[in-house]
């Protein structure tokens, strides 16, 4: 797990003139959930109903179902308040969600519009953190690397035309990033899929 001192969503006070005003840079967090059986689409149902944003619900192949983005988060208090509580208590008398993974990022990546085809979790030694990101952004097919707080250490979204320019872009990793420890890749359902699913629920 990512270790840092001063993370960077502490407050920093700014003076203006002779005011004294607090600023807190917007935080950002993961939630990953694992749905019970056959509750895929009632888990989904209650994100919509939380107002979760569509375009930050990513549905994915694998153990993990979904992962949701939170971002423009104000702390981590409001992240608890807003979305953590009500987010792993959806369907607990059914026990529809069986599992959450929660990131909290430390390190933001660089913002992006592309869909990602699938999202890279990578483990790192804490000494080696602000190295592996930076060489995973010089990689073509990355979009993005975010340093977290959790059970992995860097969550990365990638493009790809395909599971096979995947495989392209994961070789490219291995052999232009070093001291990577492990990763684990889940492929995400394509955004018309993911729209098509919430209509017909809805």
């Amino acid at each position: 797990m990512a270790r840092v001192r001063n993370a960077w969503f502490l407050p920093q006070r700014l003076f203006v003139g002779q005011e004294r005003t607090q600023y807190r840079p917007a935080m950002k967090a993961y939630m990953s959930l694992t749905c019970g059986r056959g509750a895929y689409e009632k888990v989904l149902r209650e994100l919509l109903l939380l107002n979760v944003p569509v375009e930050n619900m990513f549905l994915l192949f694998g153990p993990m179902d979904i992962l949701v983005q939170f971002t423009q988060l104000k702390s981590l208090e409001e992240f608890k308040e807003k979305w953590f509580d009500h987010v792993r208590m959806i369907g607990a008398a059914e026990s529809l969600i069986t599992r959450t993974l929660t990131f909290v990022v430390i390190s933001e990546g660089p913002s992006y519009a592309e869909q990602p085809f699938a999202f890279i979790f990578l483990n790192t030694q804490p000494r080696n953190l602000e190295k592996v990101q930076k060489a995973l952004l010089g990689v073509n097919g990355v979009l993005s690397a975010d340093i977290v707080l959790g059970p992995h250490d860097i969550i990365c979204p990638v493009s790809a035309s395909d599971t096979r320019d995947l495989e392209q872009t994961l070789s490219r990793i291995q052999h232009n990033v070093a001291d990577i420890e492990g990763t684990t890749t889940f492929i995400a359902a394509p955004r018309e899929q993911v729209l098509d699913r919430i209509q017909s629920i809805f």
